[in-house]
Order: C-alpha cells, then structure tokens, then sequence
C-alpha cells in the first residue's frame, strides 16, 4: 500500500506542479539560452532503481565539459565550472524542477536516494552499492536534507575534497540512505519533503536535526 500511494502522490504532484509551473520557467530557459553557454537542460546518465541507468534532466548550471575538469563530478564551494546564474539556480534549487518529468516518468520519485553519476556511485562501499537503489531514487531525500551544506562541508579539506569525499563523505551518505530505507514509511517521506522546503528557504532551520536525530551522525575529522 505504501508503494502504491508513493507512486500515486509521484504521478499526481508531478503532473500538476509540471503545469502549474511551466509558464514560470520560461524566464529561466531565455536567460540560460542568453547567457553562458547558452544551454539551457543537461541530460546525464544516472544510476536509478535497480542499479538499472536512467538520463536525468536538469536546468544546466555549470559548463558543459565540467566533469573532466577540476574535481569531476564533485562540487565543491565556489567552484569556478558554475555558471553565475547557474549559483542562483543551484541556491534556490530550481536546477532541479525539470526532474519532474523524470518522477512523472517513473524513472524517480519525490523522495529516495539521490541518483548518482556510475563514478560516485561506486564511491559506496559494496554493501550500499548492492541495497541503495532497492528503493527507486529521488528528487530530495535524508541525505539531501542532512547533506544541504556538503559544499561547505567538502570546504574543510581544501585540496584533498576528493579524497574526503571517497573517504569520509560517501560512506557516511551510504548510510544514511541505508537507513532510510529501514524507516520508510509517508511519514519519513512527508518529513523529508518539509525539510527539504525549510532548509531551502531558512537554512538555519534546526526542525530538521531534530526529526532526523536518530539517523547516523556525520562528524568532520581528519583524514588519515
């Protein structure tokens, strides 16, 4: 029952909001078309459920050869492969409407596991890579909410961000997924949606700590 009313709220929210928002976006795509490198969707191969590929569709906010530059398909803070108004589309998260049409699709859901490029993905230790996508990915999950400042975060190794990604920051994520997926429920779901809003628009908003106290906590430490 559960799936069934995920994928009903998946198909129902997503068509509407696909509608609602459509003439809104319109600005968006003639400024991506104007400025830049005047692109304006990405698409990019992903791992989804099942471990099966699936191409995601995105607002593009960075340059197009970005990942086989610098630190490849890893974002760091400031990173200068992001276009300027590919800042505010990723500060505001509407880089990720068009995956809208991938929910409607079936190819994710609102809620799940981020879906990966296949090189992060096998940043997980095995065991994660095997369970992760048991659960169809999604736009924003636990590990989007707790994760909001990984940027930053990455900000404490400079010059080694990769390093403490494959390290430190992958294993961790693996988790948190992994326990998601033993508390699923509408509930969690509802819960990681409105985390998801309030960090996005009050990022200092301690509610999402608090509903999410039982997770695994992440903790910056040195690398070795």
């Amino acid at each position: 029952m559960y799936r069934f009313i995920k994928r009903l709220f998946d198909i129902v929210v997503s068509f509407t909001a696909l509608l609602i928002l459509s003439p809104l976006l319109l600005p968006v795509m003639i400024i991506l078309l104007l400025t830049g490198e005047h692109y304006v969707f990405y698409l990019q191969p992903r791992i989804g459920y099942k471990n099966r590929q699936f191409n995601i569709i995105k607002f593009a906010t960075m340059l197009k050869n970005s990942p086989k530059m610098g630190t490849g398909s890893i974002t760091v803070k400031n990173d200068p492969r992001v276009l300027p108004f590919g800042k505010f589309l990723r500060k505001t998260k509407i880089n990720e409407i068009p995956q809208l049409w991938n929910i409607l699709r079936g190819d994710m859901s609102f809620v799940g596991p981020r879906p990966l490029m296949e090189e992060d993905f096998y940043r997980y230790p095995k065991h994660v890579q095997q369970k992760i996508y048991d659960v169809t990915p999604g736009l924003t999950g636990v590990g989007s909410v707790v994760f909001r400042d990984e940027e930053e975060l990455l900000g404490n190794y400079p010059g080694r961000e990769v390093e403490a990604y494959e390290k430190l920051f992958a294993p961790y994520k693996g988790e948190l997924e992994l326990w998601y997926q033993q508390h699923m429920s509408l509930w969690m779901d509802l819960k990681i949606i409105i985390s998801t809003a309030l960090v996005v628009f009050f990022p200092k908003s301690k509610i999402p700590e608090r509903w999410f106290s039982n997770a695994p906590h992440f903790q910056i430490k040195p690398l070795e």
